[in-house]
């Protein structure tokens, strides 16, 4: 059953100089429900990655209220907001962002440290699962740097899943890799989805339109 777990309600955010206020979102309202597939799409400086940190509670917006599971969280303190993140959220990003002097197994465990309830053993397990849906249980004591491109999103896939979060954020999640590698994440992506993920993705392709439920098009901050 569909259930709404964000509702955005006139959020804004300001970047303010001495005399200038710049809108890098102004007055966006929309909901996400659980096991929506969606794209957020515009032009570069639309405002896409400013909405998807709001969404990640990376950032907080200037104006408006943001709820996630019915919880406003808006504007939480740093500790709120870290625990919301890894309790309920996952990031792809488009540079991997993985740590090089970390195995893969190392890379993946990382979300799960800050979960104290999770004991040693029960970690392993998660970040074997969660290897193994990407496809990359043969390469768990490898380093980054001894692996594809593809293959680094894929291990930053597996660390945004590892956790179980009810959704996972993506920024450009194909950005860096040809167009094979490209479609075997975002298939992955969506099988993920079918799944039971609920998965909003930042991408300029319109190739991969087909694959997503739901397309959120933003310029100039605002959603057209």
């Amino acid at each position: 059953m569909k259930k709404t777990i964000i509702k955005i309600q006139n959020i804004s955010k300001i970047y303010s100089t001495d005399r200038l206020d710049t809108y890098a979102l102004k007055n966006v309202s929309f909901t996400i429900q659980n096991q929506d597939f969606i794209a957020i799409q515009g032009p570069s400086g639309s405002g896409k990655t400013t909405l998807l940190n709001v969404l990640g509670v990376l950032t907080s917006p200037t104006k408006g209220c943001y709820l996630l599971k019915d919880k406003d969280v808006s504007q939480l303190n740093k500790t709120q907001k870290s625990f919301i993140r890894n309790e309920f959220i996952g990031f792809i990003f488009q540079k991997f962002n993985l740590i090089d002097n970390l195995n893969i197994i190392k890379n993946v465990e990382l979300p799960l440290i800050y979960r104290k309830k999770i004991q040693k053993k029960e970690r392993l397990e998660l970040v074997k699962n969660a290897l193994k849906r990407v496809g990359l249980s043969h390469r768990l004591h490898h380093y980054p740097r001894q692996l594809s491109g593809g293959q680094q999103q894929r291990v930053a896939i597996a660390r945004a899943i590892v956790g179980n979060p009810a959704i996972i954020l993506a920024d450009e999640p194909t950005g860096n890799l040809d167009s094979e590698n490209s479609q075997s994440i975002m298939n992955l992506l969506k099988e993920l989805n079918e799944t039971g993920s609920t998965i909003c993705v930042v991408t300029h392709d319109n190739r991969y339109n087909d694959m997503v439920n739901r397309q959120l098009l933003i310029k100039d901050g605002q959603l057209c």
